[in-house]
């Protein structure tokens, strides 16, 4: 079945409207140029007050070692999923690890070969100007490909309006949202379009899984 990971969670609310709607991870960003960015304090506050079996992802972009293992170990976080131009030999932390990789053409999967290490890949839409949530997307076509060097978790511009047709090509691993369920405030979300977006992923991945 398909995996839903609602990331940029920044309070409680939106946490617990994830979860009831379905979300199988929760994501909390740790990098402070980020308009969705926790302190470790509110993460673990927010993490602290789940119910049991909700996976939480801690995004990091190149963050000292040490420090990152402090978080993780604090906050209660599950699964890294690092964002920056960490080495290979970074991916090997005490928790499982997701290797984000932004995507500009299929060449940009060579770089998958290098992280044999990494739990999943994430791919995310490049932008010059950010290092994730773009809300634009790329071409899913390349995450097709990158199925063949491991899972993948599909993100960059997912919405409520296209993701139906995006589980439909890709049938990724798992998906990723942020600002495509966000109202006018980044960091907030938007808890009608939060469940329609679970709501037709989930029935599209019903559809069009084998």
């Amino acid at each position: 079945m398909l995996r839903i990971k609602i990331c940029g969670i920044t309070n409680r609310e939106d946490a617990f409207a994830a979860i009831t709607c379905g979300a199988d991870a929760l994501g909390f960003v740790f990098y402070a140029k980020s308009p969705r960015s926790v302190t470790p304090e509110t993460a673990r506050s927010i993490i602290s007050s789940l119910p049991p079996l909700v996976t939480t992802v801690g995004v990091f972009v190149d963050e000292d070692m040490e420090t990152l293992e402090n978080i993780i170990s604090y906050a209660g976080l599950d699964i890294v999923q690092l964002h920056g131009v960490e080495s290979p030999e970074y991916v090997n932390l005490s928790r499982k690890t997701i290797k984000a990789i932004r995507v500009k053409d299929l060449a940009d999967l060579e770089i998958l070969n290098q992280y044999k290490s990494a739990a999943a890949f994430l791919l995310d839409t490049y932008s010059p100007e950010s290092i994730g949530g773009t809300g634009h997307v790329f071409n899913w076509e390349i995450a097709v490909e990158a199925k063949k060097l491991g899972r993948i978790i599909l993100a960059g511009g997912l919405n409520p309006d296209n993701i139906e047709e995006a589980v439909k090509l890709v049938q990724p691993y798992a998906i990723d949202v942020a600002s495509g369920v966000e109202g006018d405030i980044k960091g907030k979300k938007d808890h009608n379009k939060l469940r329609l977006f679970i709501e037709r992923a989930r029935k599209a991945s019903l559809k069009y899984y084998l």
